[in-house]
């Protein structure tokens, strides 16, 4: 891996909620830092509810990472659109990633609890 990306364990436990709802918790969460951005925290999919999330049309490309698809959150009242992304095929370097779905912050509450 670069020096531009860094991935590690996320310290502590993280909980991620939508729509009022608590979706995931996890121990096992990513923090992924890239550049100068801020540390994005990225969810393994085995502890989100996953019944909860539909799979979107959206795609797009990282030149670091590869190509993220994106999820969509159905909460009781409504659909919050590409909520999340996930590389399912990380470029080598941040293969750790995979299987994981980090969520924009101004759609889902991301917390250290």
């Amino acid at each position: 891996m670069s020096d531009y990306i860094t991935i590690r364990k996320a310290p502590g436990k993280w909980v991620l909620r939508a729509g009022g709802a608590v979706l995931g918790e996890t121990a096992n969460a990513l923090e992924l830092t890239e550049g100068n951005l801020p540390p994005v925290i990225y969810f393994p999919k085995s502890d989100i509810a996953m019944a909860f999330l539909d799979v979107s049309q959206t795609r797009s490309v990282c030149p670091h990472k590869g190509q993220a698809s994106y999820y969509s959150i159905q909460t009781k009242s409504a659909v919050i659109e590409d909520a999340g992304w996930c590389y399912e095929t990380p470029k080598e370097g941040v293969e750790e990633i995979a299987d994981h779905i980090a969520f924009y912050p101004d759609k889902a509450t991301v917390e250290r609890v």
